[in-house]
């Protein structure tokens, strides 16, 4: 992250905390794996799996250290945070496998401790070190890391932007009610409590009606608009853009001058504490994206995405580290955007997916400078709902999955219980991403995919009465690029 979004003062603070971090490693080598991704992609699922595959012994071919039967324990322990809460683990997973439903998506920061006890590749390591790593996962939603840029952004920027981008496309029509109750307020004339009350509410219903699976879009900040948490009703979240003149200072008293102050407030009251406490903090970094949501939805869906990832990418403190920036300003050395939900395709598309995902991220990050981070992009499915088949259609076989449809989910007219099974076509991504690009570059259709919501998959029992780990795709790959360096 560019240095201007920071002051002296708060590097001093990011130093001081780094400087504590790494004196704990010492005594206990540790590595803080940053866990965020845009709405719908999985998060939650993406961690409980992750945890639930290394404790019980998952399926993990690609994760060298597993493979050669380096790993021996792998416990959870107790996190080193006392202000942050737990990521409950057990629920989250109780709910995979017993009650086979998804659990309930990322509301706030959390933390869990997974530590590996391993025996390192070299005789050397072996001899120096202890042959244990814990993993500090962090969990935090991907509107606040959305958030960041704000930092660095006056509040007559925010509102600008905002104001532009909310009067385009699909948006103009989402964005009208607030749009209209925002002109015929003067932001010059006095500040009244109730007036910056409306204009809020009706600046957070246009968020929540862009957020909505019907349109999907990803840039939506302020993050906390979204989920408030604690924070309702405070000034801090009571706050919209206004349009205010060219060069013109908010005379004092006036609701320009409020939410001018709201909105620093904001920044300083949510945004800065979460920079400093726990993203300046990270080493790795996974960003999970529903991409096939966003191509469902369409062209404005899939551009939206893109610009969320080029904000997301901008705000990382990515490169390689060395003695100094290690211990003062760590850095992000390794950054991993995980295209979700790969199994809601045939296994023919998956590198389709990648390559689409692939694509935007380059797009995203042209003119951003990672340093000599190194960034990786996958299709991975965290939890496996489906399995592949091949039926027989007009003399063809067609390539499909077979899965448990949600409660509610209607394919073809017809509407599932959530108990039978079916299958289903879900379409073909393009060979050249080129193509795909192209198409949404000239405003042309987009590859039409049937997406369809399934429960999570029922797991056999193992010879002890234990069910067997969670299925996945290419889970294990990714483990292996975000931890494999450090089991070594």
């Amino acid at each position: 992250m560019p240095p201007s979004l920071t002051s002296i003062t708060d590097e001093a603070a990011i130093a001081m905390d780094n400087v504590v971090d790494r004196a704990s490693a010492l005594v206990s080598p540790t590595i803080r794996l940053g866990v965020t991704g845009l709405s719908r992609a999985g998060k939650t699922v993406f961690i409980s799996s992750l945890v639930h595959n290394l404790l019980h012994g998952g399926r993990l071919p690609l994760l060298e250290p597993l493979r050669s039967g380096r790993i021996g324990q792998t416990r959870l322990d107790e996190q080193p945070d006392d202000a942050v809460p737990r990521f409950q683990y057990e629920d989250h997973v109780r709910a995979l496998v017993r009650d086979r439903i998804w659990p309930d998506s990322t509301r706030a920061i959390s933390e869990l401790r997974l530590t590996i006890e391993y025996q390192s590749a070299s005789a050397w390591n072996r001899w120096l070190s202890p042959g244990r790593l814990s993993i500090d996962i962090v969990d935090y939603p991907g509107e606040w890391l959305l958030d960041l840029p704000l930092l660095d952004q006056t509040y007559r920027k925010f509102s600008e932007n905002t104001l532009t981008l909310a009067g385009s496309g699909v948006r103009a029509e989402l964005s009208k009610d607030w749009l209209a109750l925002t002109g015929r307020v003067d932001p010059l004339g006095p500040a009244d409590e109730m007036v910056a009350k409306d204009l809020a509410e009706a600046f957070t219903s246009y968020l929540k009606a862009c957020k909505s699976d019907e349109r999907s879009l990803s840039t939506l900040p302020p993050g906390r608009f979204l989920m408030p948490g604690d924070l309702e009703g405070s000034p801090a979240l009571t706050f919209a853009p206004l349009p205010s003149p060219e060069d013109l200072n908010a005379p004092k008293g006036s609701l320009l001058a409020m939410m001018e102050r709201r909105f620093e407030a904001y920044k300083t009251v949510v945004v800065k504490p979460f920079f400093r406490e726990h993203f300046a903090r990270l080493d790795r970094q996974i960003v999970l994206v529903d991409a096939l949501q966003a191509i469902n939805r369409g062209p404005e869906a899939v551009e939206d995405l893109e610009r969320a990832l080029g904000d997301v990418l901008a705000c990382f403190r990515a490169g390689s580290n060395n003695i100094l920036t290690a211990l003062f300003r760590r850095r992000i050395d390794r950054v991993l955007v995980a295209a979700t939900k790969a199994d809601h395709l045939h296994h023919e598309s998956h590198d389709r997916l990648e390559a689409l995902t692939r694509r935007l991220v380059d797009r995203a990050i042209r003119t951003i400078d990672m340093r000599g981070a190194e960034i990786e992009v996958m299709a991975i499915a965290s939890v496996r709902a489906t399995r592949e088949a091949r039926v027989r259609r007009d003399g063809h076989d067609l390539p499909v999955i077979v899965g448990t449809p949600m409660a509610g989910e209607t394919i073809a007219g017809e509407q599932f219980d959530g108990e039978r099974k079916t299958a289903v076509f879900p379409g073909d991504l393009p060979e050249n991403p080129e193509t795909f690009f192209s198409a949404l570059d000239h405003g042309k259709a987009l590859p039409d995919l049937n997406i369809v919501r399934f429960r999570p998959p029922a797991l056999e029992e193992g010879g002890a009465g234990i069910k067997l780990s969670v299925p996945h795709i290419r889970l294990d790959r990714a483990l292996q690029f975000l931890l494999g360096d450090r089991l070594a």
